[in-house]
């Protein structure tokens, strides 16, 4: 049995610290960033990981930093063997680093090297990858630079959004960790060092990344949509009013002679009407089909819901 300690955050973190919590280890305390203000309201906001140790009665602390003593000192006192790091949004310095006995263990959304840092698996879904993982690695001082102690891999589901995906590999990362800390334990650890080829960084993502150019291809901009649902949601502008997209997916543009192929004459952004319960707009190439959308202030609605009453064939998006 190991003394372990949890650092994490998001709902990403709290299968893992569940998982952490049911297992034989002494969990012997968590660590999550400070209350933060979230709602129109901006009222302060326990984090997912804070209302679970709440629940289940763990020790918990909530420093804006660990770059001071009395942070350190805590740590220090739990005399823990590891530390369990998953999404927590602090930058642990080098003297928390090595307090533990068996070091500090991160539960990463990628395959590392690939998609080092803060956004994986939007970035993945962006890119079209084929597949994505679950990797363990021995923390040190470099963004998600250290060795690497054991890998899953997983194929990205081409239909998946960023909140569907993440859901899973924070499932797999659970039990992926809790093999790893068995295998501390037994001293069957193997760390290799992470290879030079393949390094990709993972940039946070920016709300202006979330805005669609129909110009680009309807694959590229489906790839948008999925990666930024839930948040910050792909959006364009519909007369001059926010539309957010919360789901489609791309259409080949229809050959000559087929129906349909005067679509391919039409202007990037261009509303070509409703096709089996989804709207249709033409993009730099193929066309998109839309599902959900949002226009600011209102509900979520579908495609049809949307397009009743209004007039919408021959306007344009952007």
């Amino acid at each position: 049995m190991l003394r372990v300690a949890f650092a994490g955050t998001p709902e990403f973190a709290v299968p893992t610290l569940r998982a952490l919590a049911d297992s034989p280890h002494a969990l012997v305390g968590v660590l999550t960033q400070p209350d933060r203000p979230a709602g129109r309201g901006r009222e302060l906001t326990a984090s997912p990981v804070k209302r679970l140790a709440q629940e289940l009665q763990l020790p918990l602390s909530q420093p804006a930093t660990l770059q001071n003593a009395a942070a350190r000192a805590l740590l220090a006192s739990w005399g823990v063997d590891a530390l369990v790091v998953v999404a927590y949004g602090l930058i642990l310095p080098p003297a928390v680093l090595a307090l533990p006995r068996l070091g500090c263990l991160n539960v990463h959304a990628s395959l590392l090297p690939r998609w080092r840092g803060a956004a994986p698996v939007q970035r993945a879904i962006l890119a079209g990858d084929a597949e994505t993982g679950i990797t363990i690695m021995q923390m040190d001082a470099g963004l998600d630079t250290g060795p690497i102690l054991a890998q899953e891999r997983i194929p990205i589901d081409p239909q998946a959004n960023s909140q569907q995906l993440l859901a899973r590999l924070a499932q797999l990362g659970a039990a992926l960790l809790l093999a790893t800390l068995e295998q501390a334990q037994t001293g069957l650890l193997r760390p290799r060092t992470q290879p030079d080829q393949g390094v990709a960084y993972a940039a946070k993502i920016g709300k202006a990344e979330a805005r669609i150019d129909w110009g680009r291809t309807a694959e590229d901009i489906a790839r948008q949509v999925r990666a930024f649902n839930p948040r910050p949601v792909a959006e364009t502008r519909w007369l001059g009013q926010q539309l957010r997209i919360w789901q489609a997916h791309a259409v080949e543009t229809p050959a000559a002679g087929e129906a349909g192929a005067d679509a391919a004459r039409a202007q990037p952004g261009e509303i070509l009407g409703l096709d089996h319960e989804q709207l249709m707009i033409q993009c730099g190439r193929g066309r998109l089909a839309l599902m959900s959308l949002q226009l600011a202030g209102r509900r979520i609605v579908t495609a049809r819901e949307f397009a009743s009453g209004r007039a919408l064939a021959g306007s344009r998006l952007g």
